[in-house]
């Protein structure tokens, strides 16, 4: 009666040892089981600047979209918003390498500083040259003028329908920032806005140290020219 308890029947039964299925399926192998490590993709073993720069990436993909379906004014501000964005990452990895970080690979230029209008909301990266090419992407530093807080004249110019658009809603005393790589900021207020040719930039270069923006697009036309100068105060 036991026997065929064990067995298996109406009075009950036993259940056998459980089997190991892969060693009876190899008799004589041990099978061994480790974790899985963890892929170092995504995890903090990934470097931070690695990280930032695939964020930047994404958002300047999906401000690409937007790019792609826009038109007229909303294509040109889409198209600005974009390469700005791009502009301040390369800034910023300048500031925390202390050398000159191009925006994108294969471009011509690289930030030199960054332009702040506080009351108007308004902040850019300053490129190096102020060639045409250049213009397109952002303000632009005209090499040959005074370099941000040192005396004379610093000289940046920018399409006036584009980056240089806030220009003409700047007042006398409003403040104008310039940050350079090492983070210190120079202030400068404006002193007010004038209409002049082109060559009104050849002026000698003024012992103080001015920051003069320069709005004018096409090519031989009279420029709408801000100066202000700076008021001795840096952060």
């Amino acid at each position: 009666m036991r026997a065929a308890a064990d067995r298996g029947g109406p009075f009950g039964r036993t259940d056998p040892e459980p089997r190991n299925w892969m060693r009876a399926s190899a008799p004589g192998i041990a099978f061994r089981c480790h974790p899985v490590e963890s892929s170092p993709v995504g995890s903090d073993a990934a470097r931070p600047r690695e990280r930032r720069r695939a964020l930047s990436w994404v958002a300047a993909a999906s401000l690409g979209l937007g790019l792609w379906f826009t038109g007229g004014g909303a294509y040109l501000y889409t198209k600005t918003a974009l390469t700005q964005l791009l502009l301040h990452h390369a800034w910023k990895e300048t500031q925390a390498n202390r050398t000159p970080v191009k925006p994108w690979p294969g471009a011509d230029t690289y930030p030199i500083a960054r332009l702040l209008a506080p009351a108007h909301d308004v902040d850019l990266v300053v490129l190096a040259g102020a060639a045409k090419p250049m213009l397109a992407l952002g303000p632009g530093y005209h090499e040959g003028s005074a370099l941000p807080g040192q005396p004379g004249d610093t000289v940046v110019s920018a399409p006036r329908d584009t980056h240089f658009r806030f220009l003409r809603q700047l007042a006398a005393g409003d403040e104008l920032i310039v940050e350079i790589a090492t983070g210190q900021r120079m202030h400068y207020r404006v002193k007010g806005p004038m209409i002049a040719a082109a060559e009104a930039l050849l002026q000698p270069r003024l012992a103080a140290p001015t920051l003069t923006l320069v709005a004018g697009d096409p090519p031989d036309t009279p420029r709408y020219i801000v100066v202000a100068t700076a008021d001795g105060a840096t952060t």
